[in-house]
């Protein structure tokens, strides 16, 4: 049991550490960029975590008194309803008209096949337009 724990202890402190690593606001993180705070504990297994969990972290409350989450929150995207975005109705707008005329040129196409062969079955010469 005592071999299982000097196991798991460094894996779940390297664990906690890298979590509340990824989780910190680039802002938060002291002495190094945050990427290098994920290579030194996944390098050093023991050090690295420790080294993050006392010199990494800003451990006092912000001065904003900003939390991640609430980063996270005020920073999302909204979500809006197809029918309520305006430029999503603006695009279904615009293809509909392409289509409208891509349909009348393949009608017109139609036509003047149509036309061409009614006139090789009875033998009229072609109209000029």
């Amino acid at each position: 049991m005592l071999r299982l724990l000097m196991y798991l202890v460094p894996l779940a402190l390297t664990i906690f550490a890298l979590i509340d690593c990824l989780n910190t606001p680039e802002d938060e993180a002291r002495h190094l960029p945050k990427i290098a705070w994920v290579f030194i504990i996944l390098l050093f297994w023991i050090v690295g975590p420790i080294a993050w969990l006392a010199a990494g972290k800003v451990r006092r409350p912000p001065a904003s008194g900003r939390t991640p989450s609430e980063w996270h929150r005020n920073h999302r995207l909204e979500q809006v309803a197809p029918d309520d975005n305006p430029e999503f109705l603006k695009s279904l707008a615009e293809d509909n008209k392409r289509d409208e005329q891509l349909l009348k040129n393949w009608e017109a196409d139609l036509r003047r096949r149509e036309e061409e062969l009614r006139r090789k079955e009875t033998g009229e010469e072609p109209k000029d337009n």
